[in-house]
Parts: C-alpha cells; structure tokens; sequence
C-alpha cells in the first residue's frame, strides 16, 4: 500500500450521474431510517437507530459520502481504507427513487479506482440472498472468494467479492489448483 496517498478524501466528488460529498450529521438520521427499511438491512433485522450510529461513530479508517442527485439526497458510501491490501466498501445504499440511474455503477467504479491507488484489492461485501448485488458486482468484475456464515446474522451468509489491480497478483477467479 502507498502510505502517501489519501484513496478517500474528504471532499467532493463529481461522478457524472451524481455527486459524492462528506456525509453531514444531519443526514445520518434520514439515511439511516431509510436504510432500515430496505433489503438488505431489512431482511438482517437493522435497525434504524444502529445505522444511524455507524453513520455518525468516529472512525478514521471510515470515510462517509452522501450521495445527491441533483440538488436532492440520494444515498450513501462509506469505503473503510486501509483493508487487506486494499479498499473495502462497506456500505452503499441507494435510495429506491434513484435506483437503475447509473449511480451505483459509477460509484462502484470510482472506488475501485481509488482503491487501485493505493493499494491491489478492492472488496465488497453482499448478502447471499442478493443476487441481484451479486449478479451486479460480477458485472463490474468482482469475483466470490468466500462465504462468511453469521457474518452479520444467524443463519445468513455473506459473500466475500474481491477485484484485483490488472498487472499485480494471481487472479482469484482462478482455483488453487489451476494455479
């Protein structure tokens, strides 16, 4: 990892279909109520007054974007950097009524280019009863490369999705055995 570069600053970013800013902590309260009520923090039994929590706990390793279109709130971000050679997205949520725009495209591409800049992965996080976010990240490239049983709860499994940096490792798509 390159120590000197800041992958997730705290300023704004323009992505075309819309426009990452720091989270304010005013917003922590809508995002987090809305989030509650979506799969998949829904089927995980969140609740609104936790995220709410994560949205405004200190932690520098986390960085925190709203996501507006528009001049209108659509979402949220938080990449967690460092994270096992690389990046980890750890949350994005957007809000049904901006849903199938593009926004999570160009999200999930800016940081896969920012997690590139300083270091050789980029790791995402899904529930394993989304495959609708499954079949989506596969789409941008990611590949499954574990289960996490009870990750977040009993009975659910996570699945872990990794995107290696071209040029800088074996490809985890590829089994153990074909190596």
């Amino acid at each position: 990892m390159n120590a000197e570069v800041i992958p997730f600053p705290q300023e704004s970013i323009a992505l075309g279909a819309c426009l990452l800013r720091p989270l304010e902590p005013t917003e922590a309260e809508p995002l987090g109520r809305a989030l509650a009520g979506l799969d998949p923090w829904r089927a995980a039994g969140y609740q609104a007054d936790a995220l709410i929590r994560y949205l405004l706990r200190p932690d520098p390793s986390l960085q925190r974007y709203a996501v507006t279109a528009g001049k209108e709130l659509a979402g949220v971000v938080c990449a967690r950097y460092p994270w096992l050679h690389g990046a980890y997205l750890e949350l994005i949520g957007i809000l049904p009524a901006f849903q199938r725009r593009g926004l999570g495209r160009a999200i999930v591409q800016w940081f896969e280019s920012r997690s590139f800049l300083a270091g050789s992965n980029a790791w995402i996080v899904v529930s394993a009863f989304n495959t609708e976010a499954r079949r989506f990240y596969h789409r941008q490239g990611f590949v499954e490369v574990a289960a996490l049983p009870g990750l977040v709860k009993p009975g659910y499994n996570e699945i872990l999705l990794r995107k290696v940096k071209p040029g800088t490792g074996p490809d985890p798509a590829q089994s153990p055995e074909s190596r």
